[in-house]
Formats: structure tokens, sequence, C-alpha cells
């Protein structure tokens, strides 16, 4: 069945090194947004930005920047954004 709520589950491995899984549920087909962003607040990576339909997902960061260069160590945060929901993690990147 479809899920009745959104939820973003904490990435795991975490920490981790070289890469992480991100899973969420949707409960319904909406445009979605997942972001990674420095603990400054600066955007590191855009994960998705496009319509989803409903139900469980799951994506892998390999750890890489916009530009596929490998991010330093650090925290992290990453955002999941529709019209209708927005929650953010932490993560943390060892090298």
């Amino acid at each position: 069945g479809v899920p009745s709520s959104y939820s973003l589950s904490q990435n795991f491995p975490n920490p981790f090194n070289p890469s992480t899984v991100i899973e969420y549920t949707l409960p319904q087909e909406e445009r979605v947004r997942l972001t990674i962003y420095s603990i400054s607040g600066q955007q590191v990576f855009r994960l998705i930005d496009g319509v989803q339909s409903p139900g469980n997902h799951r994506i892998e960061w390999d750890g890489r920047n916009r530009a596929g260069v490998p991010v330093s160590a650090g925290i992290y945060i990453y955002v999941l954004e529709t019209p209708n929901f927005r929650e953010s993690r932490k993560m943390t990147f060892l090298k």
C-alpha cells in the first residue's frame, strides 16, 4: 500500500566513508528536492530535483560535491523538501 505520511530516515552508515544511503517516504506523487549542505549552509550537492511517485525511496550519495570532487571530512546536513513537507538530518563524513 501507499504510505500515509512523510518520513526521512537517518542515513546509513553514519558516520560514512566513502558512501551512504538516504531513505525517505512519500504519501503522494509530488516534486521532491533532496539536497546536501555543509554545516555552514553552503549547498554541496542536490541528489534529487523532480517529481517522484508515492512510496519508499532510497538514494546513495558518494560523498562528492557538484564538481565531482570528494568532500572534506565533517558534518553535513541533508534536507528533504516537497510542497507539503520539509525535514533535515545530520550526517558525518569521515576520511
